[in-house]
Order: structure tokens, then C-alpha cells, then sequence
């Protein structure tokens, strides 16, 4: 019978490893503003960021639409009956109120705090209006569209939408009065978003108090980035302004933000897909093929009916 070998218990508590800070890549100033159909005034911030699609990888597009006051009309505003195949649009409405309707039967008015989350995978044609009432009266209007591109796997399933209502948020009261943190998607500090999602995404909206400040952790190797959309802030020691668009390298975990003054913030990550990307308007596949075989399915009519 062998000797059991006595092990020494450490008297000491092992030493902790903490998270390395993420390095700010870039930050992007707001580009021109342009009109989407004739009701969404947006900047288009990865028009501006050279090699977006891998840099941003799992996201495609990010359509900023700032406060802007429209008139009171009783025409329609907006965007008319188009396609999509192979990816995701999330509408995040902060002021006004958008009607959509799409030819998978999915549709509904998304308000103040609300989010759409509309899957076009195998391809579904939609139409995005300002809200008839909202029309009439006029008033505020800020909002934000944002592309999530689908696994290849996913990318020919079934079309769905999602009408993520402000209640069904996840939210997080930071310590010390510092602001709150809404979660749409993915978790923050364990409380989860509504958003059911086919990779791994995080996606918030944070406000911060003047002198708040929030600190943020996301596996290394995720893609991140901040939409500045209100006040002052540092970000690991950077700082940014509103309208400002912050990319950040994909080495480390933690993200420390404090506001010199009130802010708020859209903060996006998620694990990049790494396949490949070709895209043609409104449809964004693998392969040139694919993309033909797009525009085939839309011409022949697979994509469904919808009236405009």
C-alpha cells in the first residue's frame, strides 16, 4: 500500500486576475445626415468606418435618427414596401412612434422605450411608417435601426418578429445614483433582455447622472462599441461626445464609463460570426449566388405579398 502524500492546504487566498480594460479603436464623428424614404433623417455610421463589416462583425448597419421635431401632416411618412433576406432589423424607439407591418404577418407601433425586432432570414418584404396619430400631431422623433447579420445556418430559416414592449425590459439601477441600465438583449449583471436572439448579442440602454459611472464586462474577442447619444463621457480614460461613435478593440473584457455630464448611451456587442459576407442592397448572404438566387425568390414572388 503506497503512502498518501499529504497536500498543504495555501494559507493564503489565491490572487485574483482582473479584467483588462478594453482600448478604445476609433472614435467616429457623426457623418451627413441623410433621409431614408421621407421620414427618417439618419446617419449611417458605418458608411464611415473603414472595413465595418469585419470590424463590426455580427452587425451591419447602424441608422442613427437624432431628436428631430417633424410637422403635424395627414400625409405618410416613411419608408414603403421593401425586402429583406439573411439578416435581422432591432428598430429602438426613444421619442415618437413608428407603425411596421411585413408580408410574414408580423407588424404592430412600437413607442417611446419600445423595440421591434424583426428576423427577415429566408425573406419577408415590410413597410415602416411614422404612426398615423403620431403624424397628426407632430412632435419628437428619435430612433435608431440596427442590422444584426444571421449564421449561415439560420440566414434560409423562417421569418419572425418580435414587438419588445419598454415594461418587458430588463433593468439595472446603478449604485450611488449614478443612472440605469435598460437591457434589450443578452444580460447585465445577471438580469436578462426580452430579445431572443440567434448569436450572442448584448444590447443596452444606459443613462447616466452627471458624475455617474458604470462599469461593463464582455468576453474577450466580442465586438463592441457605443453610440454616444447624449453628454459627456470617458471610456476607459477616452473621451467621446454626443453624436459620437465609439469602436473598441476585441482584446479584454471590461469597459469603465464615467459622464461628465447627464448621458446616454447605446451600447452594442456580440461574438463575431466570421463567415462571409456579401451584400446587395437589402439582402446579405454568403455568396454571390446566393445573392442571385435572392433576387430570383423576390421576382417570382417567395418573399410573400404586401400592400404598400
Amino acid at each position: 500500500m503506497r503512502t498518501p502524500i499529504a497536500v498543504e492546504t495555501p494559507t493564503r487566498p489565491l490572487p485574483t486576475i482582473e479584467p483588462r480594460l478594453r482600448e478604445v479603436d476609433a472614435v467616429y464623428r457623426q457623418p451627413g445626415l441623410h433621409w431614408v424614404g421621407d421620414g427618417f433623417r439618419v446617419a449611417g455610421y458605418f458608411s464611415a468606418i473603414p472595413d465595418a463589416l469585419r470590424k463590426l462583425d455580427p452587425f451591419l448597419m447602424l441608422d442613427y435618427h437624432p431628436r428631430y421635431d417633424y410637422p403635424a401632416t395627414e400625409a405618410r411618412r416613411g419608408v414603403g414596401v421593401h425586402p429583406h433576406r439573411g439578416f435581422e432589423t432591432v428598430t429602438l424607439a426613444f421619442e415618437g412612434s413608428v407603425a411596421h407591418h411585413d408580408s410574414a404577418g408580423g407588424g404592430g407601433v412600437i413607442g417611446p422605450g419600445d423595440v421591434q425586432w424583426m428576423t427577415a432570414a429566408s425573406g419577408v418584404l415590410h413597410k415602416e411608417y411614422h404612426e398615423e396619430a403620431f403624424s397628426r400631431r407632430g412632435g419628437a422623433f428619435h430612433m435608431a435601426q440596427l442590422w444584426v447579420n444571421l449564421p449561415r445556418a439560420d440566414k434560409m430559416g423562417a421569418p419572425r418578429y418580435q414587438p419588445l414592449q419598454a415594461g418587458e425590459m430588463g433593468r439595472v439601477t446603478l449604485p450611488d445614483g449614478a443612472g440605469e441600465v435598460r437591457v434589450v438583449a443578452g444580460s447585465y449583471r445577471g438580469v436578462g433582455g426580452p430579445a431572443r436572439t440567434f448569436s450572442p448579442i448584448d444590447l443596452y440602454d444606459a443613462r447616466l447622472s452627471a458624475g455617474g459611472r458604470a462599469r461593463f464586462d464582455f468576453p474577450d474577442g466580442h465586438t463592441l462599441a457605443v453610440l454616444v447619444m447624449e453628454g459627456e463621457v470617458t471610456f476607459n480614460g477616452a473621451r467621446a461626445a454626443s453624436d459620437d461613435f465609439v469602436l473598441f478593440r476585441r482584446d479584454g473584457e471590461r469597459l469603465e464609463v464615467e459622464a461628465a455630464r447627464e448621458a446616454r448611451l447605446l451600447v452594442l456587442s456580440g461574438e463575431p460570426l466570421r463567415e462571409p459576407i456579401v451584400q446587395y442592397g437589402p439582402f446579405v448572404m454568403n455568396s454571390e449566388a446566393e445573392i442571385r438566387q435572392a433576387f430570383v425568390d423576390f421576382s417570382r414572388g417567395a418573399f410573400g405579398t404586401l400592400e404598400d
